[in-house]
């Protein structure tokens, strides 16, 4: 089909409806065909290519799977609180207030207010990191040859500042991130010890505890030793379900959990949000 004329451009785009890629979101995302059995209707439905970003604005309650499909996927994330972005995810906090540096099935991710911004439901990697942040693009240029964003080796910094950006914030707004999928362990020496990841098919599921937003970046961790820029596809799934409350196990799993929920709830009473 020629497209050297407005009207040939047109119709080229016109054909291409209905066609799927293998990365791309899907909307409306309840056409999604294998949605986890668990979920309800499905809000958002995409599949993340490697060395590419995503955003999204989710409802308090809302809970995201991220999956690694083929084992080398690694979701780079930053979460604020939707109307009050200077209330955003605090890595320090959410590793010294619960005297653990690892995430996992339990863990709460925390903002620099003391609040719970989401948590962590379900687990099945466990290969993740709370340290070492995402790639930069000073690092991405010497390891590979380049870290723009339109580059073949994209660093993870400068995608968040074009998911920032969408979202009206800018690079003065992005704190270190959190990494899901490759994971970094701490040897008895203090150093880092990079593990990699589970292989394909891990995923974790976070719950929304308050109206936040979203970035994800997924690109190769910073401590990945491998030459080659390596970086699948990440899945990317969302649907409603309800916030942690009071009575449930994870409210009190922990004394440090439960001022945080205890200070999330308070704040959200306060305007009159819950």
């Amino acid at each position: 089909m020629a497209t050297a004329t407005t009207h040939g451009a047109r119709d080229h785009a016109r054909a291409q409806q209905g066609t799927r890629a293998e990365a791309m979101p899907v909307v409306p995302a309840d056409d999604w065909p294998t949605p986890p059995p668990e979920a309800g209707p499905l809000l958002w439905a995409e599949t993340v290519a490697g060395g590419n970003y995503t955003h999204k604005v989710l409802a308090r309650g809302t809970e995201l799977r991220l999956t690694d499909l083929a084992g080398d996927a690694c979701a780079h994330l930053l979460l604020y609180v939707a109307d009050r972005p200077w209330e955003r995810l605090n890595t320090a906090d959410t590793v010294k207030v619960q005297w653990n540096a690892y995430l996992g099935a339990g863990r709460l991710l925390l903002s620099d207010q003391g609040r719970v911004l989401a948590s962590v439901v379900t687990d099945t990697s466990g290969r993740h990191d709370a340290l070492c942040g995402t790639s930069t693009l000073v690092r991405n240029t010497e390891r590979y040859g380049d870290g723009t964003p339109q580059s073949a080796s994209p660093a993870g910094r400068e995608l968040f500042k074009l998911a920032a950006a969408k979202n009206g914030l800018g690079p003065r707004d992005l704190p270190p991130s959190l990494s899901f999928f490759q994971g970094v362990e701490i040897r008895d020496d203090g150093s880092p010890d990079f593990t990699g990841s589970a292989g394909p098919g891990g995923a974790v599921t976070l719950r929304a505890e308050q109206d936040v937003t979203v970035l994800i970046a997924n690109v190769p961790h910073p401590a990945d030793p491998r030459p080659a820029y390596t970086s699948t596809p990440l899945q990317v799934l969302a649907w409603r379900a309800r916030a942690t409350a009071a009575g449930d196990p994870l409210w009190d799993a922990t004394p440090e959990g439960r001022r945080a929920f205890l200070n999330t709830a308070e704040f959200l009473a306060t305007r009159g949000l819950a």
